[in-house]
């Protein structure tokens, strides 16, 4: 009896991580405020996901915005998702202020959201590497795999407008 009580917590309790880690959805905004992705139901989003010290974040920023000029004034919306770290002894530390900086030295065109050494949706969204592009349907579900890494020679906004469009 026993065994089966503490079996039955055990179980409630992964249940509630399990749904706690599906419902953490919100992102914090550089500067004020938080995008909860579920708010962007019945919207296509692209999440472009990367961080200021990495090599190809320049390309990425170039494909990124491609993508929000090609998909304006449609129902999709594109992010820049930041994995920098919030922890100034980390190497990878990128205050809100260097960001900034970093987005418009780029001219990126789309609004930067923060997933702090990607503890939030970059395993939710089975993001394996760096810089990495996420689509999420309508309904707010990953739409197929992320696409992972960037080949300079290659245009990756071409299968990424393939998945945008068939979901469109």
């Amino acid at each position: 009896m026993r065994n089966s009580r503490t079996l039955l917590i055990l179980a409630i309790i992964t249940t509630a991580f399990v749904i706690s880690a599906n419902a953490q959805t919100s992102l914090q905004m550089l500067g004020n405020g938080n995008i909860d992705l579920n708010s962007q139901k019945g919207k296509v989003v692209v999440l472009a996901y990367g961080a200021r010290w990495l090599p190809l974040s320049e390309k990425q920023i170039e494909y990124t915005n491609l993508l929000a000029k090609r998909y304006a004034g449609k129902n999709v919306v594109v992010y820049f998702v930041s994995t920098d770290s919030l922890n100034p002894k980390s190497k990878n530390f990128a205050s809100n202020e260097m960001l900034s900086k970093f987005a418009a030295d780029a001219k990126l065109s789309v609004s930067v959201l923060r997933d702090p050494d990607g503890t939030l949706t970059v395993k939710k969204f089975r993001v394996d590497q760096l810089p990495s592009f996420v689509v999420l349907d309508r309904t707010g579900a990953l739409s197929g795999d992320a696409f992972g890494g960037i080949d300079p020679k290659f245009d990756i906004t071409i299968p990424i407008s393939k998945r945008i469009d068939s979901l469109l």
